[in-house]
């Protein structure tokens, strides 16, 4: 009995050092359908002896104060975002790029609004200091309209946040919306707005969405950085290889089942899960941002000076993918 015991007291201890073996990394996320891959990291996390700590937030600008505060280790954020925080301040690297597209422009079936060029005279609501934003100016400027959060341009433009886009359009007090997936699909699908476009055809094209690391995670703990890129890498070749999983897993886990199936495929359709960026599309957003003052950057980041993509490199090699 007393070697029972001995042994079982090894196992416990055994047991404990076990648990407290995982290193933990702070991950600042939202709460969109194409983030899913990014929040399923926590769930398989152990494998990589890693804890995944989520902390979901209402928008990417919202994470750069905890970034600043030393409260989150990596963050999933739209690239305009990273680039507004990196001016600012911000000791943040761009690691890899987790998502493609997930923005539509929506116009409510009474606005009369057919194109682009219909918005003149229009109100037009979109989320501060995200992609959203930015391809909203550039398709306005690309068809000639001028635009202000004030009246007396061609277009104007109302800030709010992205849980209040759909409701504002639903209730009539903007014409259009600029808006983020599954929100963007559900609208539609309640049958209040009608799908103008996706914006995809300026110099930006398809929105890359950045996976970005503390600089004191890059370079003072080199091998969690390494375990969790893996993790990324892993996570996100789990969802591309099984849609049901991917599926089912945005719709019961992150959004604790208010998305249905129907609005969750019709995001994803406008939608991918990835592992890439790279130096161009970084530096084109960044050029776009001080083009159409989104952001207020006073010193624009230089693309080649904060994106570090070894990690991710190395990660996909050693899982063996492209």
């Amino acid at each position: 009995m007393k070697f029972r015991a001995v042994i079982l007291s090894i196992a416990m201890a055994v047991g404990i050092q076990s648990a407290h073996a995982e290193d933990v990394v702070r991950l600042g996320n939202l709460k969109f359908a194409h983030y899913g891959a990014v929040s399923y990291m926590k769930e398989i996390a152990p494998e990589f002896g890693l804890k995944v700590e989520e902390r979901i937030f209402a928008k990417g600008l919202d994470i750069i104060p905890a970034i600043l505060a030393g409260e989150i280790d990596v963050a999933a954020s739209a690239l305009d975002a990273a680039i507004a925080g990196r001016s600012g301040g911000a000791p943040i690297y761009v690691v890899a790029g987790f998502a493609k597209g997930g923005v539509r422009i929506v116009a409510s079936k009474a606005s009369g609004i057919h194109s682009i060029t219909d918005f003149k005279g229009k109100k037009i609501g979109v989320a501060r200091g995200g992609a959203q934003e930015l391809l909203l100016l550039a398709e306005l400027s690309k068809a000639g309209l001028t635009w202000s959060d004030k009246p007396g341009k061609d277009v104007q433009i109302y800030y709010l946040a992205f849980a209040d886009l759909n409701q504002a359009l639903i209730g009539g007090q903007i014409d259009a919306i600029c808006q983020s997936e599954p929100q963007a699909a559900q609208v539609i699908n309640k049958g209040a707005g009608v799908e103008i476009l996706k914006p995809y055809d300026t110099e930006m094209g398809e929105p890359i969405r950045a996976l970005v690391m503390t600089e004191k995670m890059y370079k003072e703990r080199p091998e969690v950085a390494k375990r969790f890129m893996q993790l990324f890498v892993k996570a996100t070749q789990t969802f591309k290889n099984d849609p049901a999983l991917a599926e089912k897993y945005v719709r019961t886990s992150l959004f604790k089942g208010q998305l249905s199936e129907q609005d969750y495929k019709d995001a994803m359709s406008n939608a991918s899960f990835s592992y890439d960026i790279d130096l161009r599309h970084v530096q084109v957003t960044t050029d776009m941002m001080q083009k159409f003052g989104v952001g207020r950057m006073a010193v624009p980041p230089k693309a080649a000076d904060w994106t570090k993509l070894d990690l991710l490199k190395a990660a996909k090699a050693d899982l063996k993918i492209n």
